[in-house]
């Protein structure tokens, strides 16, 4: 059976602040493109799996950038549409110390926003892909958009591909009279895979979270009350085989640790905590464990495997500037042998 993955999402210019400037501070932005689908897919050929992304681009040059940038990680582009007039675009303002991080959006209008069911040809699109990825976030910007990933979702399952849904929910991006909850329940119904912080979880099925509080590497967690929330949120989504939860704490900006579980056939299985002293851009983390979650599921039949390789390679994204996770699996599978020290590899 096929192992392509077929990611769907909008990819936007990203402007960051040099050097931890406040936007009011800099005149000068540091140029890359992003977007969580993007990242995801960017995360899966990394590690040799077949993928392609779905978006619409403007017949500009920014488009024509967009599209060279995804090729050259080699991600297939066969079903982008052209259309439009402009890219959506964000600024970035790094977190410092105790400063948290700032994102001014600008996409409204974008090529990939005036989306509407019956312009993308799913059917074409999913021929030879045994799994569907969506988010959050494509659904949060028009109700357009949100009427675009029920048609794929439909297709999707009628055609017999596994569907994997990321929570992704942005606060500032729910802005057309329907709240999350109200348009997320119903689409999530159908998800065989799951992902999201338990922040998050907690906001789409009211289940109150454990709430993460490790502080060092390798400390102990909750992980009785880890189980109990995973089922409460299996009652809500019976047909959802695998449950993925990323586990973060933030002591500053630099000093986060991290975890993660997965709830699958009535079994949870965790990873260890891993303390991360020194992050240098947390943008893209929970794409980063998508990313490696989805190859997971191909590479590996082990659930113990699959979720320390997720986390793990969700804790090297910390490590990377800018939105992609651009690591090897030998280099995630370094981590969880500790083979990693800091040293030079030669």
């Amino acid at each position: 059976m096929s192992k392509k993955i077929v990611t769907f999402g909008e990819i936007m210019l990203r402007l960051t602040t040099p050097d931890n400037l406040r936007i009011e501070q800099s005149r000068d932005f540091l140029v890359n493109y992003g977007g969580s689908e993007a990242n995801v897919a960017i995360s899966i050929a990394n590690f040799g799996g077949e993928v392609e992304y779905i978006t619409r681009l403007p017949d500009n040059a920014l488009g024509d950038t967009c599209l060279a940038e995804l090729r050259s990680h080699n991600i297939k582009t066969d079903h982008v549409l052209v259309g439009g007039h402009r890219l959506g675009t964000y600024y970035m303002e790094k977190a410092a110390a105790m400063r948290n991080s700032k994102v001014i959006y600008d996409r409204e209008g974008s090529a990939f926003s005036e989306l509407k069911p019956g312009m993308i040809d799913w059917k074409d699109a999913f021929k030879d892909a045994a799994i569907f990825h969506w988010s959050g976030i494509d659904a949060a910007l028009t109700p357009g958009l949100a009427d675009v990933c029920k048609e794929a979702i439909s297709v999707a399952k009628e055609m017999g591909l596994k569907i994997s849904y990321d929570i992704n929910y942005r606060k500032n991006l729910w802005n057309y009279g329907k709240t999350a909850q109200e348009v997320l329940r119903p689409l999530m119904v159908d998800s065989d895979i799951m992902f999201g912080s338990e922040g998050e979880y907690a906001l789409v099925t009211g289940i109150k979270a454990p709430g993460f509080k490790a502080t060092r590497n390798g400390e102990k967690y909750d992980i009785a009350a880890y189980e109990k929330f995973c089922q409460e949120i299996s009652r809500q989504v019976p047909n959802c085989k695998y449950i993925y939860i990323a586990l973060r704490n933030v002591m500053s900006s630099e000093h986060h640790t991290f975890a993660g579980v997965l709830y699958s056939n009535g079994t949870m299985k965790h990873s260890r905590v891993f303390d991360i002293d020194n992050v240098i851009d947390c943008v893209g983390v929970g794409d980063a464990f998508c990313g490696a979650m989805l190859y997971a599921q191909g590479a590996f039949d082990d659930d113990q495997k699959r979720v320390d390789f997720s986390t793990a390679a969700s804790v090297l994204k910390n490590t990377i500037a800018g939105d992609y996770n651009l690591v090897k699996v030998a280099e995630v599978e370094g981590l969880l042998a500790k083979q990693e020290s800091g040293e030079v590899a030669r």
